[in-house]
């Protein structure tokens, strides 16, 4: 056992017993647990949570009957098509645009475990870590820790020790990774892939960059979503960005986006893997400015996820209603379009600021609405 990766690895199977009992134990931890699975005594929930033996076992048995339900109540269905990976159970490196905190990962994973496949290790920013149970349960779930607030140095040990760890994970667990395309989501739905996370990942592994990130098996997954219900917090934080340069989230900030990623309506949900990037990393010139050869794999991550995109007629909606034109009218109905203007007009009167700029924030609701089909034609 590898005891470098101790302070970021999900738990050992092994390790599993005390963390339950400590979690039961967490008043906060019951809280939140009885709030999202109503109806059955949190006794019986401890029962249940002993009886798993293994982290997979964990997430089937008690986290996917939540997925499940969030998939009912809220969206119209979850669909998955990863029919361009040919190899089925093999380690992959899944690089996604970033919709949900929580449910980006979890939705593949319970996609993967109905097709027979094994859960993903999850990659997660230590700054979502808010309270010692919630770290306690992602990491339950096979997530890893992605550590932020670091100095320079300390970065860039971080990322060379995650680099080793995610290698390990594909080399030698055979264990299937997820990881956003960029650190927090991309607020606006300008999915661009960030070249730090492709250096992150070359930092380990044997040979020049491109085998480097061959190792990792980058397969690029489009995660299409119809309503995405932060949408009008993301808004806000635009304007208080514009107005305050300095404005940082809080806590209280972050939590509100987790509750309401989870539990706001999604519409209809797809996620779409592209084919696996090695082929297409291998017809890189590999005597490129290590840079340049940086910036040609993010953007053959971009273009895996822009082609997979499932657009719906709120994309051509909002496209056309930013350029005032009806370029895309064939692709919605005036009916389309009526639902979307009111659904728009409800996320605004959400949006609660002083000096609130209501031209200001619908473009930008716009925007989020209409970049992946901007993305998509730009191919």
């Amino acid at each position: 056992m590898n005891q470098e990766f101790d302070e970021i690895r999900p738990y050992y199977d092994e390790e599993l017993p005390a963390i339950y009992e400590e979690l039961i134990a967490d008043p906060a931890f019951r809280q939140v647990a009885e709030a999202a699975m109503p109806g059955i005594p949190f006794e019986m929930l401890a029962a249940q949570m002993r009886a798993c033996k293994t982290k997979q076992e964990f997430q089937v048995n008690l986290c996917y009957s939540i997925v499940k339900r969030i998939i009912r109540e809220v969206t119209e269905g979850v669909t998955f098509d990863n029919s361009a990976q040919p190899e089925k159970g093999g380690a992959y490196t899944y690089v996604s645009n970033h919709r949900d905190i929580v449910l980006d990962s979890g939705f593949l994973s319970l996609m993967l475990v109905e097709q027979g496949q094994n859960t993903v290790e999850i990659a997660i920013g230590d700054n979502l870590l808010i309270y010692p149970w919630i770290k306690k349960l992602v990491r339950i779930n096979k997530s890893f820790i992605v550590q932020r607030a670091l100095t320079m140095r300390q970065m860039l040990e971080s990322s060379a020790r995650m680099s080793r760890y995610m290698h390990h994970t594909i080399r030698d667990k055979h264990q299937s990774i997820w990881i956003a395309q960029r650190e927090g989501r991309a607020k606006d739905s300008n999915d661009r892939t960030q070249e730090s996370i492709l250096k992150m990942m070359a930092m380990a592994g044997e040979g020049d960059i491109i085998s480097r990130l061959k190792e990792m098996n980058i397969v690029p997954l489009a995660i299409s979503y119809e309503y995405d219900p932060c949408d009008y917090l993301k808004a806000k934080e635009f304007q208080q960005k514009r107005d305050n340069p300095d404005y940082k989230k809080t806590t209280a900030d972050d939590l509100l986006n987790m509750q309401t990623g989870l539990l706001g309506y999604k519409g209809r949900v797809h996620l779409c893997t592209a084919p696996c990037l090695n082929g297409q990393l291998d017809a890189l010139d590999r005597s490129l400015p290590k840079q340049e050869l940086f910036i040609r794999a993010a953007e053959l991550v971009d273009r895996g996820i822009f082609a997979n995109y499932r657009l719906y007629p709120n994309n051509y909606v909002a496209a056309d209603l930013l350029d005032g034109s009806n370029r895309f009218a064939s692709h919605y109905t005036v009916e389309d379009k009526q639902r979307f203007t009111d659904y728009l007009s409800r996320q605004l009167s959400r949006i609660d600021l002083l000096g609130k700029d209501e031209a200001f924030l619908r473009e930008k609701l716009l925007l989020m609405y209409a970049n992946p089909l901007r993305n998509q034609l730009s191919l």
